[in-house]
């Protein structure tokens, strides 16, 4: 009788546990929002050439230039030769100022 009690109530918890709601699933993080395709245009930043060399400036070229980033380079600085379409890349000479704007 023990053994009977005993199986009658393991079949009682095992049909509980078979009728369980599933935990569940965690919710998927939401896809983060594509980086913005930028394509720069020179023509835009041309008003910097001749000009020293500021924060703003560099802002405000890239932002005429439609560019995404700038580069400043200097007179005799290694460089990178990788083209990057929406980059503007700012030529300065020794006294800091825009000597010429391009795309790159």
């Amino acid at each position: 009788m023990k053994n009977q009690s005993l199986l009658l109530a393991l079949a009682g918890a095992a049909l509980m546990v078979g009728c369980a709601a599933p935990a569940p699933a965690p919710a998927a993080a939401p896809a983060p929002p594509p980086e913005p395709v930028y394509q720069c245009n020179a023509d835009g930043a041309r008003f910097a050439v001749g000009q020293p060399l500021t924060p703003q400036l560099e802002a405000a070229a890239r932002v005429r230039a439609g560019a995404g980033a700038v580069r400043v380079l200097k007179p005799g600085e290694a460089t990178t030769m990788e083209l990057n379409g929406g980059r503007l890349n700012l030529d300065v000479d020794a006294r800091n100022r825009v000597t010429d704007v391009r795309c790159g």
